[in-house]
């Protein structure tokens, strides 16, 4: 039996919040009036939340039947995404591909504020053009000409603006071959070469040490994120929107899911033992799904940890970091370059490469992390780390 029921639905479908049914059916209310279906299983080890439609077209006992048929189908080894595709899945146009994604995923995956700010950059930049067009017909040459107007204008824009797209096409999409991954450097050679960025200033990586020392001695979510960030080389959003079931504390595993990564595939981070520890300092205040939620239980904005930066008096950013781990990786180990750029989650850009490329390198993942949480948090001087490169 439930914990739901017709009458808890009907008080809570404007009530903001996440409501569970149990065996996985979760109602999520995103504000009043924006209320979904999700179906959360476990599935080879792995978590998945599968959208089941809005709470306003399928009621209680649909949106049960719907969960019984995605664990049904997993069972079956089929894929739970293709249950409900039309027989003609042409007749879908991108703009209801992307109200059922921002409905489904986009606060998981996003963030309140930035889910916000997508459906207004959608409204205006992508919807006129692209809105009305079946989804199968969208290919890197349409997505260019969508995106050329602000690609150099406003090329922060036009960037967040593909990568929404992107991710919309691979939730409308998953079965489609064009999808399989990023559309990115296809796209990005249609167009003409973005002003070099500038908002990613790195911070030496010299001076991390002093700086993790710093967030160690600062409380609240923002300066523990800060940490893990600094500790996985993960992009803020990964860390920002990370869960608790997407840990293994026994294996020492984070698991990002492929829909929460830039290049659409599911990343392995070795968790160190300093990695670990901010997760044990997370856990004794958790109060939500989210590992570093806001007050809401939501996930942290990109500004809270550039907000901690500033209140510390640096001019750096969260996504610089990254910068930081590669420049160290480069000058301090004897690391093979493509074991830094897995640790990165950086996608092979050449198709015969990557072919090649099947592994993850996650072993040696593992010690070339270790290095790096030892170095940042102090342990080790700037000495060079002896260290297999690959072969």
């Amino acid at each position: 039996m439930g914990k739901l029921t017709a009458a808890k639905v009907k008080a809570v479908i404007d009530q903001p919040g996440r409501y569970s049914d149990g065996d996985g059916l979760i109602l999520f209310v995103r504000a009043p009036g924006q209320a979904s279906w999700v179906a959360r299983v476990q599935h080879n080890g792995k978590r998945r939340d599968y959208g089941l439609g809005s709470a306003k077209l399928f009621k209680l006992a649909e949106a049960r039947d719907r969960a019984w048929e995605v664990r049904r189908a997993l069972v079956d080894g089929r894929d739970p995404r293709t249950l409900w595709q039309q027989p003609a899945p042409l007749l879908r146009t991108f703009k209801e591909a992307a109200e059922d994604f921002l409905e489904a995923l986009g606060a998981k995956e996003l963030g309140e504020r930035r889910l916000k700010q997508g459906r207004s950059q959608l409204t205006r930049y992508a919807f006129p053009s692209l809105g009305r067009l079946q989804v199968q017909s969208l290919d890197a040459e349409r997505i260019a000409e969508c995106l050329r107007p602000i690609w150099t204008a406003k090329p922060e824009t036009a960037r967040q603006v593909r990568s929404l797209i992107e991710r919309i096409l691979r939730f409308a999409r998953p079965d489609g071959p064009q999808f399989a991954g990023t559309l990115g450097p296809a796209i990005s050679d249609r167009l003409p070469k973005q002003p070099a960025k500038g908002n990613h200033k790195a911070l030496p990586y010299q001076e991390l040490p002093a700086l993790m020392e710093r967030l160690q001695e600062k409380t609240g979510m923002g300066a523990l994120a800060l940490r893990m960030t600094i500790l996985c080389a993960s992009r803020s959003g990964e860390i920002r929107g990370a869960t608790w079931d997407e840990i293994d504390f026994d294996r020492g595993v984070w698991t990002i899911p492929g829909e929460r990564m830039k290049a659409g595939k599911p990343h392995r981070v070795p968790l160190t033992s300093q990695a670990l520890a901010v997760l044990e300092e997370a856990a004794k205040i958790r109060r939500s799904d989210h590992i570093f939620p806001n007050g809401k239980g939501v996930a942290l904005s990109d500004m809270a940890l550039t907000k901690t930066l500033r209140d510390m008096g640096m001019t750096c950013t969260a996504h610089g970091f990254r910068s930081s781990f590669r420049d160290w990786a480069a000058e301090q180990t004897s690391v093979a370059g493509e074991i830094a750029e897995a640790a990165l989650a950086h996608a092979v850009p050449n198709a015969v490469e990557a072919a090649y490329k099947r592994t993850d390198f996650f072993d040696r993942r593992r010690d070339l992390m270790d290095a790096w949480a030892r170095y940042a948090t102090g342990g080790e001087s700037g000495e060079v780390v002896q260290m297999v490169a690959a072969s």
